[in-house]
């Protein structure tokens, strides 16, 4: 990667040079973000995860920019263009609209009113004109009456439309009337005409203006939807005499021009360039540059949440009971096993229309007692409240505990081919109530499954990039996997396909491998997993854990790399391998300095003896129950000032939305979070918080609820 694209990283976020240098040789040699964060600290300077997966973000941004280079001056010197000053240029750019806008001039454009201009002979005088290398004006506008321009102001006409394209094509001026109206233009939005009666949800924005630099990402977000549904127009409001200032100076220089007349020509051809091309140009790329910034918060936000909700409190390895809801349908209770398998399923009606009852209290009493249930799951949709009041009226087992899930998804990973292929002969009632138990067992492990768009959280996700979008999703399920670890044996093929360094292709390979021979012994066996070479061994090792394997350092985070090492600080302490692991009065003895190397540092070193301590710990917390209000089950039932318990069910820039029990969710605006400014929700809740809050408003016919954290 050149110099100046390392600087410009290092720079950016804040660490040194040879930490991005590092990193990205790294990467280029095929290693993955988790891996580096956690096995390469002292190359990178113990660079976490999120610096790594930004320096891998502009690593790739930087080779499109070297791909665009290569185009841009392969066009240029064909056209016979090139100059050593211009070639100087492109390799110094560091932005590709940097690179768009020296590129401009030379692209192949269409008939314009300069290039028609240009056809009539125009150029020579356009050009004298705009270097001000014109010594008698009027004889050298008279030269080119003709034919094609029989008088004086066909000429001018003609020269300035040259002028006006040449202006508005200059790199410097583009370069800084865009840094203008980021800085200084107002976002202006008007209701389409022909669109009264349509887009209330766009209300607000009928006659809205606000400066677009202090415009939320949310906001911004939702004006160029309404524009893109054809309810608003948009527009951007500048001061055009300011405009002008910016132009005329980077045009003139410090240069004087020596006729009132010339002048004047080219005020007209500034003018015009300013109104007719340079304007909604600007307009555009200012339009796009502050989407782009919107599109990068709204995606951190949603990759906050991701990142919550795939690490959310798992109940673990337990006997689980799942229902997904219905009145009329009914509701379809599965119960599974201790590793998420499929024991039974049926179906009961204990809601109107059936009312079923007592039908419904028999078969859930005898499957509890004949699967030895430890938990039920309550999907959180319709019906869900009437069927929790129902579990709750039986006789239960005092150990076994009721959850509420969220649905979000469960539909369409039912009907998705990963559910058709692990349960072919199950229609999606069945499949969607096994997601609900599932998810609750091991959040990570399911909803990896599920297209993280179709989880529920986030803001605006459908209108942001998309490619930025999955690049983002992506790292941060596969930081969650990582971070928690995998078990080798039990892990389904979606789940082991985001272990660092693994795939889709080599997970199947390695459930094959699996189903031929049985379970994982020793992590050495990859190495006799189809196409599973030396370098995905070295990626994925550590992230693999093997309960019950014969070298229990197998079911650790330790890496196979170090085991040589770990088994030397056993030694010296006099004790075998298995009575180090888990003991922390031995890992408190270890003097990790004797065992610092040109190989291994500290940051390493610390890292294995807390793994020692407490090897394959989940970093997840334990599942815990949430009471709702027992009268509360629609949005009549709500009154202003109540006090309820809920849970935090997705978080957005301007605040959060609370499940309290019903249908509707409520939403804790951000200026009802706390009393001080808060500027990122994320700093006060958390997803799947529980949480206690004030009913401030209820807005029954727009179905609107306003909350107070408490």
């Amino acid at each position: 990667m050149e110099k100046q694209y390392i600087k410009y990283i290092s720079e950016l976020m804040a660490v040194q040079p040879w930490q991005v240098e590092h990193c990205v040789e790294l990467l280029a040699d095929g290693a993955t973000v988790p891996f580096i964060s956690r096995y390469r600290k002292e190359r990178t300077g113990q660079l976490d995860e999120v610096q790594v997966a930004e320096i891998k973000h502009w690593w790739g941004k930087f080779e499109e920019l070297d791909k665009r280079k290569e185009a841009v001056l392969k066009s240029i010197t064909e056209q016979g263009k090139l100059t050593p000053e211009l070639e100087k240029e492109i390799a110094h750019c560091i932005h590709m609209q940097q690179l768009e806008d020296l590129y401009m001039p030379f692209k192949p454009k269409r008939r314009t009113r300069a290039t028609i201009a240009k056809e009539k002979g125009l150029e020579p005088l356009a050009t004298a004109m705009l270097t001000f290398n014109v010594k008698d004006f009027e004889k050298a506008v008279a030269s080119y009456i003709g034919d094609d321009l029989p008088d004086k102001e066909s000429v001018l006409q003609g020269a300035r439309d040259i002028i006006a394209e040449a202006v508005a094509e200059k790199a410097e001026i583009r370069q800084e009337l865009r840094s203008f109206y980021l800085k200084n233009a107002k976002v202006v939005s008007r209701q389409a005409k022909g669109k009264e009666d349509e887009g209330e949800k766009f209300a607000n924005y009928y006659d809205f203006s606000e400066q677009i630099t202090r415009m939320p990402a949310h906001r911004l977000l939702a004006l160029l939807r309404g524009e893109q549904e054809g309810i608003l127009n948009i527009k951007l409001d500048v001061d055009s005499t300011v405009a002008k200032k910016i132009v005329n100076r980077l045009l003139y220089n410090g240069v004087k021009c020596n006729t009132f007349k010339l002048f004047e020509q080219i005020d007209l051809a500034v003018d015009d360039s300013l109104k007719r091309l340079l304007h909604s140009s600007i307009e555009n790329e200012s339009l796009k540059a502050a989407k782009e910034k919107a599109d990068l918060d709204s995606i951190r936000v949603f990759g906050e949440n991701l990142r919550q909700l795939l690490l959310a409190a798992p109940v673990g390895e337990k006997r689980t009971l799942a229902i997904d809801p219905g009145f009329r349908t009914g509701c379809k209770v599965v119960c599974l096993g201790a590793n998420g398998e499929l024991l039974h399923n049926d179906t009961i009606y204990p809601h109107p229309p059936a009312n079923e009852k007592v039908m419904a209290m028999k078969k859930i009493s005898n499957m509890v007692q004949s699967y030895k249930i430890e938990v039920i799951a309550i999907g959180n949709g319709t019906a869900a409240r009437e069927t929790e009041a129902f579990i709750k009226r039986l006789a239960l087992p005092a150990n076994v505990k009721v959850f509420s899930v969220s649905e979000d998804g469960a539909s369409i990973y039912s009907a998705s081919p990963v559910a058709r292929e692990e349960f072919p002969e199950y229609d999606v009632t069945v499949r969607g109530a096994v997601s609900i138990g599932r998810r609750l067992m091991d959040p990570l492990a399911e909803l990896v499954k599920i297209d993280p768009k179709s989880l529920g959280i986030g803001q605006y996700q459908h209108d942001v990039d998309q490619t930025l979008l999955k690049e983002k999703l992506d790292d941060v399920v596969i930081s969650c996997v990582n971070s928690v670890g995998v078990n080798l044996n039990t892990a389904s093929k979606h789940l082991l396909s985001y272990v660092s360094g693994i795939g889709p292709a080599l997970a199947q390979n390695i459930v094959d491998y699996r189903s031929q021979i049985g379970a994982f012994t020793q992590r050495k066996q990859l190495l006799k997993v189809k196409r599973l070479g030396e370098k995905v061994y070295e990626q994925a090792a550590g992230f693999l854990r093997i309960p019950g394997a014969e070298n229990p350092l197998d079911n650790s985070a330790v890496h196979p790399e170090r085991y040589a090492l770990v088994e030397k600080m056993a030694s010296d302490c006099g004790i075998s391998l298995v009575e180090l692991i888990g003991n922390k009065e031995h890992v408190a003895k270890i003097d990790i300095n004797r065992y610092v190397s040109d190989e291994v540092g500290l940051p390493t070193l610390n890292d294995i003896v807390q793994e020692l301590a407490k090897p394959g710990r989940d970093p997840r917390q334990a599942a815990k129950v949430l009471e709702f209000a027992e009268d509360i089950r629609s949005l009549e039932d709500l009154k202003a000032d109540m006090e309820l318990p809920g849970i935090v069910t997705n978080i957005t820039n301007f605040g959060a939305f609370v499940d309290i029990g019903i249908k509707q969710n409520g939403l804790i605006h951000v200026s009802n979070m706390a009393d001080r400014f808060v500027s990122n929700p994320n700093e006060i809740l958390k997803l799947h918080q529980h949480v206690k809050v004030k009913v401030l408003e209820v807005d029954i016919k727009r179905g609107r609820i306003q909350l107070k954290l408490l």
